[in-house]
């Protein structure tokens, strides 16, 4: 949807704050008939097995319930027991995706984990890399303290970095090419 190997934009607190009081408004306001919608949002998040029991039982409960409800007389006490456990479906689905998205966020937080589709790095060539993860402690990082040596003793120099091999294929590849498109020309030596 946002292209090759691009990253979908990152949620804000307020896109976050909007999408609780969302989702936790439609499994109460919807009288318990769309209490799933919130329980299936804490299952695609915290992806356990009881989550996702709770959101797949929660469908036919709200249906039973609805039916008892509908095809009972009004006067028939079944049908306030039907709506009272429904209209408590609904809380229910409310007040726990609150807490365990809540409790959700605050674990992403404060454990580091990167975003759930975080940013590539472009090589330019060739497919997008993953990012590493963001560094996740709280203190700033401090450049290795040079090593003490001997007095009189000169210490070695730092080792380089090597070019990256890709880097090295292209340019191979392109000298190649180069050689090529000169021969073609006509001029074997490369000179103009």
């Amino acid at each position: 949807m946002y292209g090759h190997g691009a990253a979908p934009p990152a949620r804000d607190s307020g896109t976050v704050i909007t999408l609780r009081v969302v989702l936790a408004a439609v499994g109460f306001l919807s009288c318990g008939l769309l209490a799933c919608a919130p329980l299936f949002r804490i299952a695609f998040l915290r992806g356990r097995s009881i989550d996702w029991v709770l959101s797949w039982a929660s469908l036919p409960v709200s249906i039973a319930c609805f039916a008892v409800v509908g095809s009972l007389p009004e006067s028939d006490p079944r049908t306030d027991v039907a709506m009272s456990l429904v209209l408590l479906l609904g809380l229910f689905s409310s007040v726990y995706f609150v807490v365990m998205d809540i409790r959700v966020h605050q674990q992403r937080r404060f454990a580091g984990h990167p975003p759930p589709q975080g940013p590539t790095v472009h090589s330019g060539y060739g497919y997008p890399q993953p990012t590493p993860p963001p560094y996740t402690s709280t203190l700033l990082p401090q450049p290795p303290a040079p090593p003490v040596s001997a007095p009189g003793v000169v210490p070695p120099p730092p080792p380089q970095r090597p070019a990256p091999a890709r880097i090295d294929q292209v340019r191979a590849e392109l000298d190649e090419l180069s050689d090529y498109l000169r021969k073609h020309d006509g001029n074997p030596e490369g000179g103009r």
